[in-house]
C-alpha cells in the first residue's frame, strides 16, 4: 500500500503525464460489473486502489481524466452493500473495515470540497447511503457494526448533500432515533417557554422542577432535600436515566454529529429547524441534573457506569453542537431570536457550572463537553455583543470563580476546566475589547478584587488566621488573571491587575511569606515580562528589593523562625522570576535598563555575601545567573561598553571567580561529587578557588550553564585602556571590609595565586607571582575563567552578529588584555598564559566536535575559519609580541586544522587584509614594513604548504581571488598579490616548492592540477607551471565568461526579454512598457526567464557533446571547454535564485556539467572537467557536496558501463589481449573500439581531483568524506571491476592509495562511528593490490616519458604510504575482530574478503609484506621502462632468504594462485619460489584447472616418464597460448597419450587461420608423431579452412626430400609420411575446394617453373624470356591469392615486370603481382611483387621471419614504436619458394650506385637538409627501424649483414632481408667474422649520433628503444623459445652446430633484473657502435661481391 500511495503522489504532480498508471490503478479497482452483482465480494486489492484513486482525486480534483471520477462514484453507490460482512475480505476486521471508511470518506470529502461539479455528483448519492446506513443498524441481514463504523466515520468526514435529501434525512434520523419530536406549534411554543430550570429526561416528557443537586462535597444538602419530600422525584429522576441503553445513546450521539454536519452543509426547512432546536434544548435541561448525580446514586457502578456516563456526556456534546449550529442560522435582530439566544446561553453557563463541580469532571469526555460548552456560548454571546455579551459576563465571572475554587482545578499542570475557561476569557475579552469595553473593564475588575473579597473571611484570632491556609480560588485567580494578561498582552489589562497584585505584596496579606506571596511574585514577573516599561519598572524594583531584604535576613537570629516559602522565595522564585522578565523582553532599550539593574543587583549580592560569615556567597549569587547569562545573550562584548557597565561585568566575574560559581577550566578533571545548592560552608577561599578550576563543580549544573552563556556576552574586563588594573582601590572595595576574604589576608592571597597558577596549566608558577596582590590574583583568576570559559562553552564565539566573522572570535577580547602598555613583567606573564591556555581550549573543543555532521559541522567550521582570520588579522598589530603570538597561534591552528589553508574568507585576510587592516593615519615605515614582509613569509608558506596538498583547490581558489583583486580595479592590491604569489611553481619538472611524498608528487594530482589551473599544456610532456602567470590568465577567463553572462542578462532585461509577444523595443516600446506598469514587475522575473533560456542552451549543448561521444564522433576540445565554461558561470551567477523551476534547471545543467566529462571520456574532455569542478567548488564551496555527490555517481556509472580504469573486457587488457593466442592464452579478441589509455589518462585525471578533493575535505565534511567512502566501497566491492592494461598501473595504484588515505581518517576522529566498515574497505584495498599481480607483468609505452616516469611514481608513492605504517593504527584483535555496535567482521573464522582464516593480524601482516615487495618490483619495473638509460642504479634491496620466499608463495598462493604465478614470472629463476610452487599446484590441482599458467609445473618431462596421475586433470584444464602447446609437442614429452589429447584440444579450440602461422612447426612436430594424433588434427583443420589446408601442403611439399637425395636414416619415415599426409589432404577436398586447390597450385607452379625454362637462356635473353612464359599464363577465377599473404587476392600480372635476379647457379626471378585486399575495396588494386626461387631452401629464412614476426607483435602490443617488417616467405617444394618482395624499398648497395656520398648524405639529398621536417622524420623513421632490428639481430644473431642485404623504404626505413645465416652459423666457414651483435655501421651512426661520441638526444632516442625492445621480448622468452625449438630437428643450417637453443636463451638473460638487462642492452649498442669487424665485412663484401659499401 505504501508504494501505491508513494506512486498516487507522483502521479498527482502531474496527473496528464502519466494517464497510463492512472488507467492501472483504475483497473485493480472493483469493476462495476463486480459491485452491482447480487453479493460483491471485494479484495484487499480492490479496497486499496480505491483508497488511492480517491487520494489521487483529493490532490487533483479538477483532473481531465474523467476514469477516477468514474470509480468513486461507482463505489459510493455500492456502499449499501458494502454493510454485509461477505463484501470484505476474511482478513478485515471491524477496525480495519473503521479505518477504511474514515480514510475513504476524508478523501471525499476533500474532494468534494475541491471541485463543485465533483461535489455535486456525490451529494446525489450521499441521502441515499446514509438512509441505508442508519436503517442498516435495524436489519437483521446486515451487520450492524459495519454501518455504525461507517456513520461514525461520516460524522467525522460529512461529503455534501442535496437540501432536499437533506429535510429527509433529519426526519428519517428522527424516525428511526424514537425521538420526541413535537406535532403542534403550541406544544412548541410551551416547550420553547419552560425555563431554564427545567430538565427533563430524553426519553419521557416528564418534566420535574425544584431538585437542585448541590456538590457532592456537601451532602447536608441533599438530605435536606430528601427531608422535604423531594428524594422521591429524585431517585425517579436518576432511575429515568438508567432506563436509557447505551447502544441508544451511541446512536443519538451519532445522529446528532449528523443533523450538525447537515446543518452545516445547507439551509434546512424552517419547521424542521424548530423541531432540532427542540430536541437540543431538552438535553441541554437534562444536562445539569445528571451531571450533579453523585456516584453512589446510580445502580450501576464500575465499568459499566463509567461506559454509561461517557456515553451519555458524548450525547450531551453532539446535542450542543447541534444547538450552536441551529441558533448561528437565526437573525440577530429577531426578538425571538434574542430570547431564544438567551435561553440557551443560560441552559449553556449552567450546564458549564455543573460540570466544573460534578464528580466526572476529570473524565476526558466531561472536559471536552465543558470546552464545547464554553466554545458555544463564546459563539453565541460575542458575535452578537450588546445584552448577550452584558449577561455573559455577568454570568461569566461566578463561573469563573468556581472554577478557580476547585482546589484540583489545576495539579502539575494546568487541566483542561481551567485552560477552557482562560480560553474563553481571552476571546470574550479580545473581541469585546472594541466593540463594548465597559463591560469588559468590569468583568476583569471583578475578577482582580476577587482577591481581596475572598481575604475577608470571619474574623478569627490571629493565631488561627495565621494557621488558615490560603484558599485554593485566591491562589487560582491570580495564575488566572497572570495567564490573561499574556494571553491579551494589553497595557490597560496590565494597569488595571498589577497594581492589586502589587499592594497585597506591600501592604496587605502577601507581605509576609508564603503561598499567597509566592504566587504574586510569580504573576507580577510573569506580567512585566510583557515588556510595558510602567509595569516592568515597578516590578523589577520591587523584586530587586525582596531579593536584597532576603539576603539582610539570612544568619540573622529571627531567620530560624523564618517559614520555608521565605527560602523558595530567595532560591527559586525570585530567580525565576528575574529569568522571566530577562527572557520576556524584547526592547532594547529595556534590555539594556534591565541588564545595568541585574548586574548591579549582582555586584551588591556579591559584597552581601562576603559579609555572612560560615555562608558562601554562591548560594546568594548563583540563583541570579541564569537571568543575567538570558538578558547577556544578545549582548555584543565588541561594541563600545560604557565604563560603568564593564565595572558591573568585571564585579560579576571577580565574585564569580572568588565564590567558584565558574566551571572547571582544567583539561582532566576528578570525579563529580553530590552538587550542592544550599547554605553552606564550604572552607577557606583559597580551597574554592581550587576546587573551581579543577572540579568537581559544587553547585548547580544550571548554574555552570549559565556562567558559559554569560563569557559569550562578557565584554574584556579592561576597564581603562590606559591603566586597566587600577591602583587596588576600586578592586579593593569589592570586598567587604569586615570580610574575612579581605586583601589583608595573605594567606588567601596565596591560595588566589596557586589556583591562577593551575588555571593557567603551570605556565606561571606561584613564585613568579609575588608581585601581583591578592585582589589582582583573584582579578586575573577571574579573567582566566572568563576567556577559557568563552572558548570552552561554544568554541569561542562571542554574542552579537549571527555571521561567524573574524569579529565574533573570542580572540578578539583576549587580545585586548595585550595592548595595554607598560604591564608588569608577571601579569604579562599571565596574560599570555591566559591566551594560550584560551587557544589550548578553542583546540580541544574543534577536535572533540571532529565528528560532527550537518549544522552542527558547519558552526564548527565556522568557528574555526573566524578564530583563523582574527589571526591572520593580527598580524598587523603595531606591538611585534602581539604579532609573534598571533603568528605563533596561526602556526599552529593551521597545522592541526589544515582545511583553513582552502577557506575563502581565510584566504581573503591573508591575500587582502594587509591592505585593509594597515591604519593609514599613523606613518610608521619600519612598521609598515615589517607587518608586509611577516605577511609575505606567512602568504607564501601558507600558499606552498596547501599547493602540495591540494594543488587544484588552491589555484581554483586562488583564482577567484585573483578575480576578486581585479574587479576592485585597485592597482595595490593587484601588486601585492603579485608579489605574495610570484616565483611560486607546480609542475613534474624540477620543482623546489615541496620534497617528500605530498599529495601533490602524485602524478595524478599534478596532472589535475595542471588541468585546473586552465593553462593548455600538453600533459604527456615535463612542465613547470607559473601559479601566478597562469592563474592571472584562467581569472581573466573566468571573470570574462562571468562577464558575458552578466552582459546577456543586462541586455535580455533592458529589452524585456526575447517573448514573441513583447512590445517593440526602443524609446517608444520603453514608453509604452513604462506606461503599462511593465517595470513594476520585480528584476528577478525576467532573470528567472533569462536564466531558463540559457540553462535549456546549455543543457541541449552538453547533451549533444554527449551524443557525439557515443556514436564515436569526437568532441570539438575547445567548442566543448567553451560551453562547459560558461555554463559554469550562468550557475555560479544564480546561486540566490531559489524558484523551483531555477533550481531544476541548475541541478540539470549542474548534473550535467559532472557527467559530461564522463561520457566523453578523452583527456581533453575529462581536462575541461576539472577546470569547471574546481572552479563550482572554489568560487561556491556550498556546492561541494552536491558536486561530489554526482561526481561519484558518474564515477560509479562508468564501472556498470566498463570505461576506462574500469574496462575488464580482455580486448581492452592490452598486450595480453593483443597476442592472442600466439602467446598469450585464450581466444583471440577483436580490437576495441576505442583507445583504452586515453580513457585511462581521462580517469588518471578524475581520480588527482577525487585526491585533492579529499585533502581538502578530510578535515572538515563528513558529508563529504562518506561520499567518497561510497566510491571506495562501490569501486573496491568486486575484483574484476578493474582493467588490467599496463598502462593503468599508475591510476590503480593511485586510486588505491586513495583508499588507504581514506582509511587513515579514522585516527582523526571523524569517522570513529565506522571503524569496521574502514577495516572492510582496507581490507578490500589489500585484496584489489595483490589482484592486480594475478596477471603476467607486463609493458606498456605510450610514447610518452612524463606518462611512464609517473606510473613509476604512483606505484612507488602507494609503496611509500604502505611501509609507512600509517595503517597500524587500525586496531583490531588477532581474529580480525574490530567491533562496531557488536557486531564483528569475522564470523566463525569466515572472513568476507579472506575467507577462512585462523588468525587475522598474522594473515594481515603476511599479506602486506607480500604486497609491498610486489609493488616495490613493479615500481622498479616501471622506473627502468620510465628511464632506461639511468646511470643511477636501484638502491639495492635487502636479500630475501628462502623461507621469504617460501612464505610469499603460500601467501600469494592462498589468496589467489595466480598471484603465485605471476610471482613466478617476475623472478623466473628462482628455484625455492618454483619449487614451493610446484608442491602448492599439485597439491591444489583440483583448484587450479581454469589456470593455464599453472601447467609447466606439473606437466613436465619427468611427469610424462612416472606418467603421473596428475597428467589426469589435462582433459579438464584450461586452454593455453600456442606457443605453450607447441612446446608439449617436443620430443622429450614423448607423445604422452593425454599430453597430446590436451594439445589439439588447445590447437583445435583456436581457429586454424590462427594456427596456420605455426605450420612450419606442426608439420615438424609430424616426425614425433607416433600416434598419428597431430596428423589427425592437420587433417581436420585442413577440412575446416581451405587456406590452412593450402599453406598445409605447400609446407609439406617444402619438407619433401629433393629428388636425388637420400631419404634414409631417422627422417625417412618423416619423408614417407609427408605424401601420404598430403594425399589425405587433397582427397578431403569438396569439389569446390579441390577446384580451388586446382587453380591456385597450377596457376604458381606455372610461374615458378620459369625459372627453369631461363637458366638454359643467356642473361641478356632472359627477362624477354620471362614475358613470354607471362603471357602464357591465364589467370583463373577471381579467388586466388599470394601465397605468402592469403589476405591479398591476385587480379593480373604486369607481365613487363619480370625481372632475372643474381645468384649463383640460380635463376631466381621477380614478377610484380596486381592483387586487392580480401576484405578491402575490390577497385583498390595495387601492385605487389614476389621473387620466385628454385634450388634454395627458404625455410630458414621462414623461421627467422616467424621469430621477427612475434617480435612485431609484441613490440605493438606493448605499444613501441619499433619497425620491423617480416616480409611473406612461403616454401612450395623441396628447394622452391616464394618470397614477397619488401614494397618501395631499394638496397643500400643500390644507393651507392648513384652516390659516392654516406647515408647521412642520401637522406639530405633524399628528404632535404638537417634540421627539417622531413629529414627528421626520415631520421626518426630510421631510428625505430634500427631499434627494431637491433633487438631481433641480437636474439637472432643474423650474419651476412653486407648491404645488399639491408633495404631503406621510402620514408627511410632499415628493413633487414636473407637470413641465411642465422643462430650459431656465419658465411666462410662459420668464421664468425661479424663479431657484432647488431650492425651498426659508421655511416648509421651518423643518422644514429650527429655527435659522433654517443652523447646526442637520438642516440640516446634509439638505445632507449632498443633496452625497451629488449625488455619486451625478455617478456615473451618461453613463447619465442618453444617457436624454434620444435624445429630442432628439421635439417636447418642455424641447428647444425653449437647448442643454439641454449644460446637463445642466454641472450635473453631470464637470470638479470630489469635494470641488469636494460644495461646490458645499453652495453650491446656501445659495443656495436662503430665496430670495426662490421666495416672490415662490408670491405670483404665489395671486394668479393662487389656489394657496395
Amino acid at each position: 500500500m505504501e508504494s501505491m500511495i508513494e506512486l498516487c503522489d507522483i502521479i498527482a504532480k502531474n496527473p496528464e503525464k502519466f494517464s497510463d498508471k492512472i488507467a492501472w490503478i483504475c483497473g485493480r479497482c472493483p469493476q462495476s460489473e463486480l459491485l452491482l452483482s447480487g453479493s460483491p465480494r471485494v479484495s484487499r486489492s480492490h479496497l486499496n486502489a480505491v483508497l488511492v484513486v480517491a487520494r489521487l482525486l483529493s490532490k487533483c480534483p479538477n483532473s481531465t481524466d474523467n476514469r477516477p471520477k468514474s470509480v468513486m462514484l461507482e463505489f459510493i453507490r455500492a456502499i449499501p452493500a458494502s454493510f454485509h460482512r461477505s463484501f470484505w475480505p476474511q482478513s478485515y476486521n471491524n477496525d480495519s473495515i473503521a479505518s477504511f471508511f474514515a480514510d475513504f470518506l476524508k478523501y471525499v470529502s476533500q474532494s468534494a470540497d475541491s471541485s463543485p461539479d465533483f461535489g455535486l455528483e456525490i451529494a446525489g448519492l450521499v441521502g441515499e447511503v446514509v438512509t441505508a446506513a442508519v436503517n442498516s443498524h435495524d436489519t437483521n441481514s446486515n451487520d450492524p457494526a459495519i454501518s455504525r463504523a461507517f456513520l461514525l466515520a461520516l460524522s467525522q468526514n460529512f461529503p455534501p448533500v442535496l437540501p432536499s435529501d437533506a429535510d429527509n434525512l433529519i426526519n428519517y434520523l428522527f424516525d428511526q432515533l424514537a425521538m420526541s419530536v413535537p406535532e403542534s406549534p403550541r406544544e412548541l411554543i410551551t416547550g420553547s417557554s419552560e425555563t431554564s430550570s427545567s430538565q427533563s429526561s430524553p426519553l419521557s416528557a416528564k418534566h420535574f422542577q425544584g431538585i437542585e443537586v448541590s456538590s457532592p462535597a456537601n451532602d447536608s444538602s441533599r438530605g435536606s432535600l430528601i427531608a422535604n419530600g423531594g428524594g422521591a422525584m429524585f431517585r425517579q429522576h436518576v432511575a429515568s436515566f438508567e432506563e436509557e441503553s447505551v447502544e441508544s445513546m451511541e446512536k443519538q450521539e451519532i445522529a446528532f454529529n449528523l443533523i450538525s454536519h447537515i446543518l452545516h452543509k445547507v439551509s434546512i426547512d424552517q419547521k424542521l429547524l424548530v423541531q432540532v432546536r427542540f430536541i437540543a434544548k431538552k438535553q441541554l435541561q437534562s444536562m445539569s441534573a445528571f451531571l450533579k448525580i453523585r456516584k453512589r446514586d446510580w445502580t450501576e457502578q464500575g465499568p459499566l457506569l463509567k461506559s454509561r456516563v461517557n456515553a451519555k456526556l458524548s450525547v450531551y456534546q453532539a446535542a450542543v453542537r447541534m444547538q450552536i449550529r441551529s441558533l448561528l442560522s437565526l437573525e440577530a435582530d429577531a426578538k425571538t431570536s434574542k430570547k431564544l439566544v438567551l435561553e440557551t446561553l443560560a441552559l449553556l453557563i449552567d450546564a458549564a457550572e455543573a460540570c466544573i463541580v460534578s464528580v466526572w469532571r476529570k473524565l476526558r469526555v466531561c472536559e471536552e463537553l465543558f470546552n464545547s460548552l464554553l466554545s458555544g456560548i463564546v459563539q453565541i454571546a460575542v458575535p452578537r455583543g450588546g445584552q448577550p455579551l452584558r449577561i455573559l459576563l455577568i454570568r461569566l465571572k461566578p463561573l469563573v470563580l468556581a472554577a478557580c475554587m476547585q482546589a484540583d482545578t489545576w495539579g502539575n499542570s494546568q487541566g483542561a476546566l481551567f485552560e477552557g475557561v482562560l480560553k474563553t476569557c481571552c476571546e470574550i475579552i479580545q473581541s469585546g475589547w472594541a466593540k463594548d469595553r465597559a463591560p469588559i473593564d468590569t468583568f476583569i475588575m471583578g475578577l482582580a478584587t476577587s482577591i481581596r473579597e475572598r481575604n475577608d473571611y470571619e474574623e478569627q484570632p490571629q493565631v488561627d488566621k495565621e494557621k488558615q491556609a490560603v484558599p485554593a480560588v485566591q491562589l487560582n485567580v491570580i495564575r488566572l488573571l497572570a495567564d490573561l494578561n499574556v494571553a491579551i498582552s494589553k497595557p490597560e489589562v496590565v494597569d488595571m491587575i498589577l497594581p492589586l497584585f502589587i499592594e497585597s505584596l506591600e501592604e496587605g496579606d502577601a507581605t509576609t511569606p508564603g503561598l499567597l506571596r509566592l504566587r504574586l511574585l510569580d504573576a507580577v514577573s510573569r506580567i512585566a515580562s510583557l515588556g510595558f516599561e510602567k509595569s516592568y519598572r515597578e516590578t523589577v524594583v520591587l523584586m530587586t528589593r525582596s531579593y536584597l531584604s532576603k539576603l539582610s535576613s539570612v544568619g540573622s537570629a529571627e531567620s530560624k523562625t523564618l517559614a520555608p516559602e521565605a527560602t523558595t522565595e530567595r532560591v527559586e522564585t525570585l530567580p525565576a522570576g528575574f529569568l522571566l522578565i530577562a527572557t520576556g523582553l524584547k526592547n532594547a532599550k529595556l534590555r539594556s535598563d534591565y541588564r545595568h539593574r541585574l548586574l548591579s543587583l549582582c555586584s551588591d549580592v556579591g559584597l552581601v555575601a562576603e559579609s555572612k560569615s560560615g555562608r558562601s556567597g554562591a548560594d546568594f549569587l548563583g540563583p541570579l545567573l541564569p537571568a543575567v547569562a538570558e538578558i547577556c545573550s544578545d549582548f555584543d562584548p565588541t561594541a563600545n561598553v560604557e565604563p560603568s557597565m564593564l565595572k558591573l561585568f568585571r564585579n560579576l566575574w571577580f565574585y564569580i571567580a572568588l565564590f567558584g560559581l565558574a566551571p572547571p577550566i582544567q583539561k582532566t578533571q576528578t570525579p563529580t561529587k553530590s552538587v550542592s545548592t544550599t547554605l553552606n560552608s564550604v572552607g577557606s577561599m583559597g580551597t574554592i578557588a581550587l576546587q573551581a578550576v579543577g572540579g568537581p563543580y559544587m553547585w548547580n549544573e544550571l548554574w555552570s550553564v549559565a556562567v558559559q552563556r554569560i563569557a559569550q556576552g562578557t565584554p574584556p574586563l579592561v576597564v581603562s585602556s590606559v591603566k586597566w588594573l587600577e591602583d587596588e582601590l576600586e578592586l579593593n572595595a569589592l570586598h567587604n571590609p569586615g570580610s574575612r576574604q579581605g586583601s589583608g589576608n595573605e594567606k588567601a592571597a596565596v591560595s588566589h595565586r596557586t589556583a591562577l597558577s593551575a588555571a593557567l596549566g603551570g605556565r606561571v608558577d606561584v613564585g613568579s607571582m609575588s608581585t601581583i596582590s591578592g585582589v589582582k590574583a583573584t582579578y586575573l583568576l577571574a579573567v582566566a575563567f572568563l576567556e577559557i570559559i568563552r572558548f570552552s562553552s561554544n568554541g569561542g564565539i562571542l554574542n552579537g552578529s549571527t555571521s561567524l566573522t573574524a569579529s565574533r572570535s573570542a580572540f578578539s577580547c583576549v587580545f585586548e588584555y595585550l595592548k595595554t602598555p607598560n604591564l608588569m613583567p608577571a601579569v604579562f606573564q599571565c596574560l599570555t598564559a591566559i591566551v594560550h591556555r584560551a587557544f589550548e581550549t578553542a583546540v580541544l573543543w574543534l577536535e572533540d566536535r571532529i565528528s560532527e555532521t550537518g549544522n552542527e559541522a558547519v558552526i564548527r567550521e565556522s568557528t574555526l575559519f573566524a578564530h583563523a582570520c582574527f589571526l591572520i588579522n593580527s598580524m598587523s598589530q603595531r606591538e611585534e609580541r602581539i604579532r609573534d603570538i598571533a603568528v605563533n597561534l596561526l602556526i599552529q591552528l593551521r597545522d592541526r586544522f589544515a582545511q583553513v589553508l582552502w577557506n575563502s574568507s581565510c584566504l581573503d585576510s591573508l591575500l587582502f587584509s594587509v591592505q585593509n587592516d594597515t591604519p593609514t593615519v599613523i606613518n610608521d615605515p619600519a612598521w609598515e614594513a615589517s607587518v608586509r614582509s611577516l605577511y609575505q613569509k606567512i602568504v607564501r608558506e601558507w600558499i606552498v604548504i596547501s599547493l602540495s596538498y591540494a594543488p587544484c583547490t588552491t589555484q581554483g581558489l586562488l583564482q577567484e581571488k585573483l578575480c576578486k583583486a581585479n574587479t576592485w580595479q585597485q592597482a595595490r592590491h593587484k601588486t601585492d598579490v603579485v608579489s605574495l604569489l610570484s616565483e611560486i611553481r607546480i609542475g613534474t619538472g624540477k620543482s623546489d616548492c615541496w620534497a617528500g611524498t605530498q599529495t601533490a608528487n602524485i602524478p595524478a594530482v599534478i596532472a589535475a592540477a595542471a588541468a585546473a589551473s586552465g593553462a593548455n599544456l600538453k600533459l604527456s610532456e615535463a612542465f613547470i607551471l607559473e601559479v601566478l602567470s597562469t592563474g592571472i590568465v584562467s581569472a581573466t577567463v573566468k571573470c570574462n565568461y562571468a562577464g558575458e553572462i552578466a552582459g546577456m542578462r543586462r541586455l535580455y532585461n533592458s529589452i524585456g526579454g526575447f517573448q514573441s509577444d513583447a512590445p517593440p523595443t526602443g524609446l517608444g516600446g520603453g514608453l509604452q512598457r513604462l506606461i503599462s506598469g511593465a517595470f513594476s514587475q520585480p528584476a528577478e522575473t525576467e532573470d528567472d526567464s533569462f536564466s531558463e533560456m540559457l540553462i535549456s542552451k546549455f543543457v541541449r549543448l552538453l547533451q549533444q557533446f554527449v551524443n557525439i561521444a557515443e556514436k564515436g564522433g569526437e568532441v570539438d576540445k575547445s567548442q566543448f571547454r567553451e560551453t562547459c565554461s560558461q555554463a559554469t558561470a550562468l550557475l555560479l551567477s544564480n546561486l540566490g535564485s531559489d524558484r523551483k523551476a531555477n533550481l531544476e534547471g541548475f541541478a540539470k545543467l549542474l548534473r550535467l556539467l559532472c557527467w559530461c566529462p564522463a561520457y566523453i571520456s578523452t583527456p581533453d574532455a575529462m581536462e575541461t572537467g576539472v577546470f569547471v569542478w574546481t572552479w563550482l567548488v572554489s568560487a561556491a564551496p556550498q556546492l561541494g557536496s552536491l558536486v561530489l555527490a554526482e561526481l561519484v555517481d558518474a564515477w560509479l556509472w562508468t564501472i556498470d558501463t566498463k570505461r576506462g580504469l574500469f574496462a575488464s573486457d580482455v580486448k581492452y587488457s592490452g598486450p595480453a589481449a593483443k597476442l592472442r593466442p600466439h602467446l598469450a592464452p585464450g581466444e583471440p579478441e577483436a580490437l576495441p573500439d576505442t583507445n583504452p589509455v586515453d580513457q585511462i589518462i581521462a580517469h588518471r585525471l578524475w581520480l588527482g581531483f577525487f585526491i585533492d578533493r579529499f585533502e581538502v575535505v578530510r578535515h572538515n565534511s563528513v558529508e563529504q568524506l562518506l561520499l567518497l567512502g561510497r566510491m571506495l566501497q562501490g569501486t573496491t566491492k568486486r575484483l574484476w571491476n578493474f582493467s588490467h592494461h599496463p598502462a593503468a598501473t599508475g591510476t590503480f595504484f593511485t586510486f588505491m592509495l586513495l583508499g588507504l588515505k581514506f582509511c587513515s581518517c579514522q585516527s582523526q576522529g571523524n569517522l570513529q562511528n565506522f571503524r569496521a566498515g574502514l577495516q572492510l574497505l582496507e581490507d578490500r584495498i589489500y585484496r584489489a593490490s595483490l589482484g592486480w599481480f594475478s596477471y603476467e607483468p607486463e609493458w606498456y609505452d605510450t610514447n610518452s616519458i612524463n606518462f611512464a616516469q609517473g606510473e613509476a611514481q604512483s606505484v612507488s608513492l602507494f609503496v611509500h604510504y604502505l611501509s609507512s605504517g600509517r595503517l597500524d593504527s587500525l586496531q583490531s584483535d588477532s581474529r580480525g575482530r574490530a567491533s562496531e555496535n557488536g557486531n564483528s567482521l569475522v564470523e566463525a573464522n569466515e572472513h568476507p574478503v579472506w575467507g577462512q582464516m585462523d588468525n587475522y593480524a598474522v594473515g594481515r601482516e603476511k599479506r602486506k609484506q607480500l604486497l609491498l615487495m610486489l609493488c616495490q618490483h613493479e615500481a622498479d619495473r616501471l622506473e627502468v621502462w620510465a628511464q632506461p638509460l639511468s646511470k643511477e642504479g636501484i638502491s639495492s634491496r635487502p636479500k630475501i632468504s628462502a623461507d621469504k620466499w617460501i612464505e610469499y608463495a603460500r601467501t600469494a598462493f592462498s589468496v589467489d594462485p595466480r598471484i603465485a604465478f605471476s610471482l613466478a614470472s617476475r623472478f623466473p629463476t628462482n628455484t625455492h619460489l618454483k619449487a614451493e610452487i610446484t608442491q602448492l599446484v599439485q597439491s591444489h590441482i583440483m583448484d587450479i584447472r581454469c589456470i593455464p599458467e599453472a601447467l609447466p609445473y606439473f606437466v613436465t618431462p619427468k611427469a610424462v616418464d612416472e606418467n603421473s596421475a596428475l597428467l589426469q586433470q589435462l582433459p579438464h584444464w584450461a586452454a593455453c597460448s600456442i606457443t605453450q602447446a607447441l612446446e608439449f609437442l617436443t620430443p622429450v614429452y614423448k607423445g604422452h597419450p593425454r599430453v597430446m589429447a590436451y594439445v589439439l584440444r588447445v590447437l583445435e579450440s583456436y581457429p586454424p587461420e590462427r594456427v596456420t602461422f605455426f605450420m612450419p612447426q606442426l608439420v615438424q612436430a609430424l616426425r614425433y608423431d607416433s600416434g598419428r594424433l597431430v596428423e589427425g588434427y592437420l587433417l581436420r583443420a585442413a577440412q575446416r579452412s581451405d587456406i590452412f589446408s593450402h599453406i598445409l601442403i605447400w609446407h609439406l611439399q617444402g619438407e619433401t626430400c629433393e629428388p636425388g637425395k637420400d631419404a634414409s636414416g631417422k627422417n625417412s619415415s618423416f619423408y614417407e609420411l609427408l605424401p601420404i599426409v598430403r594425399q589425405h589432404i587433397i582427397d578431403s577436398f569438396t569439389p569446390k575446394a579441390l577446384d580451388v586447390f586446382q587453380r591456385e597450385f597450377d596457376f604458381f607452379d606455372k610461374v615458378t617453373s620459369i625459372s627453369g625454362v631461363l637458366f638454359p637462356l643467356p642473361k641478356e635473353e632472359r627477362r624477354a624470356g620471362i614475358r613470354r612464359e607471362l603471357e602464357k599464363i591465364q589467370l583463373e577465377g577471381d579467388d586466388l591469392y599470394l601465397p605468402t599473404a592469403p589476405n591479398k587476392l591476385v587480379r593480373g600480372i604486369q607481365v613487363d615486370s619480370g625481372i632475372p635476379l643474381q645468384s649463383a647457379a640460380k635463376v631466381p626471378i621477380m614478377i610484380t603481382f596486381d592483387v586487392v585486399d580480401r576484405d578491402g575495396d575490390p577497385n583498390d588494386i595495387k601492385p605487389q611483387a614476389c621473387i620466385f626461387k628454385v634450388g634454395d631452401d627458404c625455410r630458414q629464412d621462414v623461421l627467422a621471419l616467424q621469430v621477427i614476426a612475434l617480435l612485431r607483435d609484441i613490440f605493438t602490443a606493448v605499444g613501441l614504436n619499433l619497425y620491423l617488417f617480416p616480409y611473406g616467405v612461403l616454401p612450395t617444394g623441396p628447394g622452391r619458394g616464394i618470397i614477397e618482395v619488401v614494397p618501395n624499398t631499394r638496397s643500400r648497395s643500390q644507393m651507392g650506385e648513384t652516390t659516392d656520398g654516406g647515408l647521412y648524405e642520401i637522406f639530405q639529398q633524399d628528404y632535404g637538409p638537417v634540421g627539417s621536417p622531413s629529414f627528421e622524420a626520415a631520421r626518426r623513421n630510421f631510428i625505430i627501424s634500427s631499434a627494431g632490428y637491433a633487438v631481433a639481430s641480437l636474439l637472432l644473431q643474423p650474419k651476412d649483414r653486407h648491404n645488399g642485404n639491408l633495404l631503406f623504404d621510402s620514408v627511410g626505413r632499415l628493413v633487414h632481408i636473407d637470413f641465411g645465416f642465422i643462430l650459431e652459423t656465419s658465411p666462410g666457414g662459420n668464421m664468425r667474422f661479424e663479431s657484432a651483435h647488431f650492425k651498426l655501421s659508421h655511416e648509421m651512426t651518423q643518422l644514429l649520433d650527429p655527435s659522433g661520441v654517443m652523447k646526442s638526444e637520438t642516440w640516446d632516442n634509439f638505445v632507449c628503444l632498443c633496452v625497451k625492445g629488449y625488455l619486451a621480448a625478455r617478456r615473451h622468452m618461453n613463447g619465442i623459445l618453444n617457436t624454434v625449438l620444435l624445429m630442432l630437428d628439421s635439417g636447418l643450417p642455424c641447428f647444425s652446430r653449437g647448442d643454439p637453443i641454449g644460446n637463445l636463451r642466454k641472450r635473453f638473460h631470464p637470470e638479470m633484473t630489469e635494470r641488469e638487462a636494460a644495461n646490458f642492452m645499453k652495453n650491446v649498442c656501445t659495443d656495436a657502435y662503430n665496430k670495426w669487424t662490421t666495416a672490415g665485412y662490408d670491405l670483404i663484401q665489395y671486394l668479393q661481391q662487389g656489394i657496395e659499401k
